[in-house]
């Protein structure tokens, strides 16, 4: 080695003591109990940023275009987001770009995974378990890639995060034996603020919302009774907001054809599997609606009712006029063939509760969404000649970044894993599981509530819900994920029951 490149390793080296000089003074000035979520927060943030950065302003869907035309045109709708489409309007109004809103979207996630760390300390969870798990949160291309979408799912799986993560600390305490029966001010105001989030970032969020309350109710003694004020305010304001207050604003309400298309497909899946029950009459009033081969093909699938509410073939006008005839059919049709309409919910439901995916010839495989923005913004023509028209495509910080961000999306969509990236039902149950045993080994029947978030969420697509798509699943993803730092808890637990017999007999 030369005498130049010598001294030019010596000062490297230098430096590097230097920086780590500055790094563990700046930790000693930082209080413990803060240090674990800072570093966590740090970490994903830093984990976001690439994502952010690979595809700025934001990944998007059609929804997303649907949010920009609405409120840049002054068309609001409530059968989407409210909340979410008024962000988007405040980005939009407020940088001139919807990278903002994607930003603050990386920034939220980042703080949630920290105090979801940080919460699970109560549960005897280390830092070095934690946190890698909350990375790695960040970094799977499938949850990482997720926050950065212009999405009403992305706010409402942070807010159900949430509602874990403050779950996990007041039941931590209870299990601890230091619970005084009332959570803390500062437990209480980021509850509120997640069940408000899921009731009002998604449509049909509030029952996940209520589900969780009710489970903290029977876990949490002495806060019974405020753990049930919480759940009544929360839900009230929902359909006061929805009832009410968005009517009254002039948002305008979605259509009956929309709030029955679940109906409409368990008709069509009935008619495909057995046209002969229907009548004459009910044939021409299907028809009024949709051609009987457009019923028929929509329902020789029944994992999605989106062939047949987005059908060119459906005439939603009179779907929407024949509302209360069309209502009346599905109730004849439950009496006469329940196994069959009972099998269309149940088969839609198939992302909350199969671990595996169904056919792709029958729209069963798991719905992840691209990586790219089509020029064509998914054929949606509202756009054309709208002056925010031009933010609607990609703009990557690093065309280095995009790319290898889009490969490894890619890669993760490999059909041998998508039960285990893309499939909640299985982190599901991988929480249930493993909450199950803490329970166990803590002797704590309270901490089994900590599976309410997700069992909540599994209840809700069953009760409705038209395709098998990945965004309707995420929250129990990132549960799951942060549940695997139990294991060590549970191993070092098992150990030390294993050895008190062995002290015993010696």
């Amino acid at each position: 080695m030369s005498s130049t490149q010598l001294s030019s390793a010596v000062r490297a080296g230098a430096a590097v003591r230097t920086t780590a000089a500055k790094v563990r003074d700046l930790r000693a000035h930082v209080p413990p109990r803060l240090r674990l979520p800072l570093a966590v927060f740090l970490l994903c943030q830093i984990s976001y940023l690439v994502w952010w950065a690979a595809y700025h302003p934001g990944l998007m869907t059609i929804d997303s275009v649907v949010y920009s035309w609405q409120v840049t045109t002054g068309n609001w709708r409530s059968d989407h987001s409210v909340l979410y489409s008024s962000l988007v309007w405040l980005s939009l109004k407020g940088t001139g770009d919807l990278a903002a809103l994607t930003l603050l979207q990386t920034v939220a996630m980042s703080a949630v995974l920290a105090h979801t760390c940080a919460g699970l300390r109560t549960l005897g969870v280390r830092g070095r378990w934690s946190a890698p798990a909350a990375v790695a949160c960040a970094a799977a291309p499938p949850l990482g890639s997720f926050v950065v979408f212009v999405w009403k799912d992305v706010p409402f799986t942070i807010s159900a995060v949430l509602v874990f993560a403050v779950s996990v600390r007041m039941l931590g305490r209870r299990a601890q034996g230091t619970w005084v029966g009332r959570p803390q001010s500062s437990e209480l105001l980021l509850l509120c603020v997640g069940l408000l989030g899921v009731d009002l970032f998604r449509n049909n969020g509030f029952p996940v919302a209520v589900f969780a309350s009710l489970a903290l109710l029977l876990a949490l003694p002495g806060a019974r009774l405020l753990m049930a004020g919480l759940a009544a305010a929360t839900t009230s304001l929902t359909l006061l907001l929805a009832l009410v207050i968005y009517p009254a604003a002039g948002i305008e309400q979605p259509s009956k054809a929309f709030y029955y298309n679940l109906h409409h497909h368990d008709l069509a899946v009935t008619y495909a599997r057995k046209p002969g029950q229907f009548t004459p009459d009910d044939l021409r009033l299907m028809a009024r609606v949709a051609p009987l081969p457009t019923w028929r093909e929509a329902g020789s699938t029944c994992y999605t009712s989106d062939v047949f509410y987005y059908s060119p073939s459906v005439n939603r006008t009179a779907a929407t006029r024949l509302t209360e005839p069309l209502a009346q059919l599905w109730w004849r049709t439950l009496r006469k063939s329940p196994q069959q309409v009972l099998d269309a919910r149940l088969c839609r439901a198939h992302i909350a509760w199969a671990v595996f995916p169904g056919p792709a010839d029958k729209d069963g495989r798991t719905w992840t969404y691209n990586s790219t923005i089509p020029a064509d913004l998914w054929g949606y023509k509202g756009m054309a000649g709208n002056p925010y028209r031009p933010l609607l495509k990609a703009r990557p910080l690093s065309d280095t970044l995009h790319h290898a961000a889009t490969f490894a999306r890619e890669a993760s969509r490999v059909p041998q894993l998508e039960w285990l990236l893309w499939r909640g039902a299985t982190w599901c149950y991988a929480t249930y599981a493993l909450i199950a045993l803490l329970s166990r080994a803590r002797r704590c029947r309270a901490l089994l509530a900590l599976g309410s978030v997700s069992l909540g969420m599994q209840l809700t697509v069953l009760a409705a819900n038209p395709a098998p798509a990945f965004r309707y699943m995420t929250a129990p993803m990132f549960i799951g994920v942060l549940c695997l730092s139990l294991i060590p808890v549970l191993l070092a637990r098992s150990s030390a029951a294993t050895q008190e017999p062995e002290k015993a007999a010696t």
